[in-house]
């Protein structure tokens, strides 16, 4: 099954009982209160659980002048029906170690007793009986396909709890939520139409049936309390007793246990008859327990959590889908009239702003364009220029309205050479990042009659400033002016925290204009060296992105180049002592420390050495790590010298290797990793880890090397070391 099938499944699911589930839901989240309320009465005797029958039963009889029945309810509370020395009929709790009322029975109240005949029949009785139980198969079904969708979001079953990254709260949570409450609403689901199955007799009911056998001779009769049955029969075990009606030896005691019925000679305790439920009547308490939470307070909040769940899984469903829609691809120009034609892949319809507002911008220059998804590429008969927009789904999947271009595009031929740029959209937390993206560039290079107008350029985070940046490099490339409608492109805001200075270095005392600033936050926050800091500069900006280095006290060091039309850098190198910014950390899960004693070679140059600084920190002896940093002089790395000369002495850090453009041999980074080849190449091969923080051209004159020298030493090639987590980056 395609992953559309599911998708499309859960949401008719959802759509078609979206009423009955909302009723459902609401009545279930108030009758969830009642178990609650009910437990937190006192009328349970923790004490009287080991109580023998015959002396409860003794108890009742000199306390009462009849007892009638005695029953313990779901709440573990002993109701008995009596008749006073007054002579007068009456029901309630007791203490059976005293035989005292303790309290009149629980009344159903108003609100619950409304509730409870809309959620079991809407108040059609046998028609509604039956569509709240259809309605449960639904919910059940629902709760299948979205578990399938998870499975495939993560890429396999043994990822289903792996960390989520947060791209946006309603995806974020529907999914984190729903991986937490899939037991309890498949429980709820599953025991809502067996029970609606035993309303209609589906299931068979079990019917006692006992076959009496009485003794010839009439015994003689002994106290209860001497009576072995009696003695060795806990009251913890009794569902209910109903007392014989007179001293008779042929009236009986009706005794209930949880797995049979006895009836029992009230004068020598022999079984006159026994009865062992079917498991159908097992089945029939359990479900009803679990349905309903009745006698168990914990599983009544969890109904309670999972009913309130459930009406978020509809709002942040819906809304998912009224965006995705939302962001449907519109045109006024038909495909066979375009010259310049963007194909978007996109899994929630995040892409179609950039890809519509970049049509808009090249419409508004007199060209023709036409927009539509990746899985409805055709030979476009005027196509001339080919534009793809795609995101990445889960880990490093074609998003849905995605995973036929391929087949499609090797179906068609082309009939003259064409320009092609592929922009791909992710997120830097994702290990794969922009990895369908980079597929699709792969896919296309290779097509004879394509040729690349641009380089594969990468987005992190639906960025404006780096959407804006590439506009500026494809317009320049076609020698266009094209204006972007900015309003087009605004996104939500992360969520923020409140952040102090709390240290700051000056700019003006490093050659290179750099600063060293550590921030703690007011509230609990976590994260690890290599996370990042999104931070704004004002209302209006998109936030700007810092590699995390975790300091020994838990504080944020960042380290910073002030750049003279840098709106970010200059407002952080404003701040002073004490100073509030607000932030929010991002987990970036693909640029943490691995946990080995192979080898890591940490690469960096400028402030890229920023979350190197707190990884150096946190490995051990035995890790065996070396740092090659580039830089412009010695003096560049002042800001750093006292930590690392720190590590250096502590055997945190093995080796320190500086590539100075300006001093000594003038030479960078990758001219250093190409001298100690033979020692990188070893690493490598003995699964050590490389990781690469900084400029993008720093890593791509970095990475050149490393791919000449896996092919040299007969290495696995760059792309599988990157797969495989061997070679992390990560660079801007």
């Amino acid at each position: 099954m395609t992953l559309s099938i599911w998708r499309y499944s859960h949401l008719t699911l959802a759509i078609s009982s979206s009423i009955f589930l909302l009723i459902a839901s609401i009545t279930g989240i108030i009758l969830a209160f009642e178990p609650v309320t009910e437990q937190l009465l006192p009328y349970h005797i923790d004490e009287a659980d080991e109580q023998s029958l015959g002396k409860t039963i003794e108890i009742l009889k000199n306390k009462y002048s009849e007892v009638i029945d005695l029953k313990v309810d779901h709440n573990d509370f002993i109701a008995v029906s009596v008749i006073t020395h007054k002579g007068e009929s009456e029901q309630f709790y007791i203490n059976p170690i005293t035989g005292k009322k303790i309290g009149d029975l629980i009344k159903q109240k108003p609100i619950y007793k409304f509730a409870a005949n809309l959620h079991r029949s809407l108040f059609l009785k046998s028609v509604g009986r039956f569509f709240v139980g259809f309605v449960s198969f639904l919910l059940f079904l629902i709760a299948i396909t979205g578990t399938i969708l998870i499975i495939k979001r993560q890429n396999g079953v043994k990822a289903f709890f792996s960390k989520i990254i947060k791209e946006s709260s309603n995806q974020y949570y529907h999914i984190v939520l729903g991986r937490w409450t899939l037991i309890p609403i498949i429980i709820i689901t599953v025991t809502g139409v067996y029970l609606s199955c035993l309303r209609f007799e589906l299931i068979p009911e079990d019917r006692v049936k006992h076959e009496m056998v009485f003794e010839e001779e009439i015994p003689e009769k002994k106290s209860i309390t001497t009576i072995p049955f009696f003695q060795k029969t806990k009251l913890s075990s009794i569902k209910s007793i109903e007392f014989p009606f007179s001293d008779d030896v042929e009236d009986y005691y009706t005794i209930q246990l949880s797995d049979m019925e006895l009836l029992v000679n009230q004068y020598t305790g022999k079984s006159i008859s026994t009865y062992n439920y079917s498991d159908v009547a097992y089945w029939n308490e359990l479900s009803s327990v679990l349905h309903t939470g009745k006698g168990n307070m914990v599983w009544a909040i969890v109904l309670l959590v999972a009913c309130i769940n459930i009406i978020y899984f509809m709002y942040s469903g819906f809304k998912m889908t009224f965006k995705r829609r939302a962001g449907k691809n519109k045109n006024k120009l038909k495909a066979e009239e375009a010259e310049y034609i963007i194909l978007v892949g996109s899994e929630t319809g995040g892409t179609n702003k950039f890809a519509n507002a970049f049509k808009e911008a090249l419409i508004q220059s007199g060209k023709k364009c036409y927009v539509t998804d990746l899985n409805k590429y055709k030979p476009f008969d005027a196509m001339k220029h080919l534009i793809v927009m795609t995101s990445t789904y889960g880990n490093g999947e074609a998003p849905i309205n995605a995973k036929k271009f391929e087949s499609l595009f090797d179906e068609s031929q082309l009939s003259e050479t064409i320009g092609y740029s592929v922009l791909g959209f992710g997120s830097v937390s994702y290990p794969d990042f922009c990895q369908y993206a980079i597929e699709v560039d792969q896919f296309l290079a290779r097509k004879s009659k394509l040729k690349a107008d641009l380089e594969l350029f990468k987005i992190n985070n639906k960025s404006k400033a780096a959407f804006l940046k590439w506009v500026r490099l494809w317009s320049d490339k076609h020698q266009l002016e094209l204006s972007i409608d900015e309003s087009q492109l605004i996104k939500d805001r992360i969520k923020t925290k409140s952040f102090e200075v709390i240290s700051k270095t000056d700019s003006k005392e490093n050659p290179d204009q750099t600063f060293l600033i550590s921030l703690n936050s007011s509230s609990k926050t976590r994260f690890k060296s290599g996370d990042l800091l999104a931070v704004y500069a004002n209302e209006e900006e998109e936030e700007r992105l810092y590699s995390i280095s975790k300091n020994e006290d838990n504080s944020i060091l960042l380290s910073i180049k002030v750049h003279e039309k840098g709106l970010c850098s200059n407002y952080l190198n404003d701040l002073k002592l004490t100073d509030k910014i607000n932030a929010s950390v991002i987990e970036n899960i693909g640029f943490h420390l691995p946990k080995t004693k192979r080898g890591i070679i940490l690469i960096a140059n400028g402030t890229g050495i920023a979350p190197f600084l707190g990884m150096i920190n946190e490995t051990k002896a035995e890790a065996n790590v070396s740092l090659y940093w580039g830089g412009r002089t010695e003096k560049s790395f002042d800001l750093y010298n006292n930590k690392i000369q720190y590590y250096l002495q502590e055997n945190k850090l093995n080796e320190l290797h500086l590539a100075l453009s300006r001093e000594r041999d003038k030479v960078y980074v990758q001219d250093l990793i190409a001298r100690d080849k033979e020692r990188i190449a070893e690493a490598l091969k003995n699964k050590g880890y490389i990781m690469i923080c900084g400029s993008l051209a720093m890593k791509k004159e970095v990475v050149s090397v490393i791919g000449k020298l896996c092919k040299a030493f007969e290495l696995p090639d760059l792309e599988e070391l990157e797969e495989e987590g061997f070679i992390r980056s990560d660079c801007y």
